[in-house]
């Protein structure tokens, strides 16, 4: 199992922890992934962590596909690839549509389709076998719309890419994670319980799998996981529920959130629905005192030393090939690279 680490994105103030990063760098990490919501984004983070280090993998987790075109993705991930010596790796996303169309106004569309067409597109892109030419149900190229001048025609990136640029793809849903199996080269999943893969994930991926004539021996399951090294375990548990908390609660419409939908998948519906209606009410404290510490187990690594590692036996003996690991305690970069490398 390799590790990676999970620097996400900013808050109000846009800040990247580099002391954590360029250790991860000097302790062996694989990658080092940057995110995107609807403030800092993804890329222009990682291109300066790229000029930083040396030899850390670079991903996105995730560049929202609504906010880019498919050829805009592509340039930025080719472009980012060769200056940083072939370390990029492009991780992505469709976001909710409260992002999507609240903050890009671009409709959400229908995932599934959009999805594989994306990534349809960034593959022909970087063989660069043929001009670019793609007629689906999202995406005409050259575009022949209404509005269209006529005069689009077929292109090449005049940069020379590499072709297996890895494309990862972030899921929760069953289709959702089935279609990641078929056509991505790695799944990034959220809030993943290496318990509840069995029940939960591993017919989609296998079956996804199948589709493409794949193994796992050829795809990374790379789930983020957020490690608190704290010796007060309760006060270790209070530091995850937040993040649980504004998923689960307020990531989303009620009756249309993926994390609230995924914590009732894996037996939390009744704690679920609380901290939802709490949160959605203004309750943020009372929302994040709803996440039962079960629920805290099931998908982070907390407490003293010796309980993370324990508990990272549940991670080490699944089918995760890259451990993200979510953190801003240099300490714990240093513990699980103790642990794992």
């Amino acid at each position: 199992m390799r590790l990676g680490l999970l620097v996400g994105y900013s808050g109000s103030r846009l800040e990247i922890p580099m002391d954590l990063v360029q250790e991860a760098d000097r302790l062996g990490y694989y990658a080092c992934w940057t995110s995107e919501a609807y403030g800092s984004d993804a890329i222009t983070p990682l291109a300066w962590i790229g000029a930083h280090t040396q030899q850390i993998k670079l991903g996105t987790a995730i560049m929202q596909m609504p906010a880019r075109t498919p050829a805009m993705t592509a340039m930025t991930a080719m472009s980012l690839d060769a200056l940083s010596g072939g370390r990029m790796i492009v991780g992505l996303g469709l976001s909710g549509p409260q992002v999507v169309e609240g903050w890009h106004g671009v409709p959400y569309g229908k995932p599934l389709v959009k999805t594989r067409e994306y990534v349809e597109i960034l593959r022909k892109i970087f063989a660069r076998e043929e001009p670019l030419v793609h007629h689906g149900e999202h995406y005409q190229i050259p575009y022949q719309g209404p509005d269209a001048t006529g005069l689009g025609k077929p292109l090449k990136s005049i940069l020379h890419a590499r072709k297996d640029l890895p494309i990862y793809v972030a899921s929760i849903g069953p289709k959702n994670v089935e279609l990641t199996a078929e056509i991505a080269d790695g799944w990034l999943p959220i809030f993943y319980s290496p318990e509840r893969y069995p029940q939960y994930f591993k017919a989609q991926v296998e079956a996804g799998l199948a589709k493409s004539n794949k193994t796992l021996e050829h795809f990374d399951i790379a789930p983020s996981v957020q490690v608190v090294l704290e010796d007060d375990l309760e006060m270790a548990y209070n530091q995850v529920k937040p993040q649980l908390a504004l998923y689960i609660g307020g990531m989303g419409a009620k009756g249309k959130n993926f994390y609230h939908e995924l914590a009732t998948r894996y037996g939390f519906e009744e704690a679920a629905d609380t901290i939802q209606d709490l949160y959605l009410a203004g309750h943020k404290a009372e929302a994040m005192a709803a996440v039962p510490n079960e629920l805290v187990d099931a998908v982070a690594l907390v407490g003293s030393k010796a309980r993370i590692k324990d508990r990272l036996q549940l991670w080490q003996n699944s089918e995760v090939t890259t451990l993200n690991v979510q953190t801003f305690d240099i300490n714990v970069v240093r513990l699980m690279a103790e642990l794992v490398l």
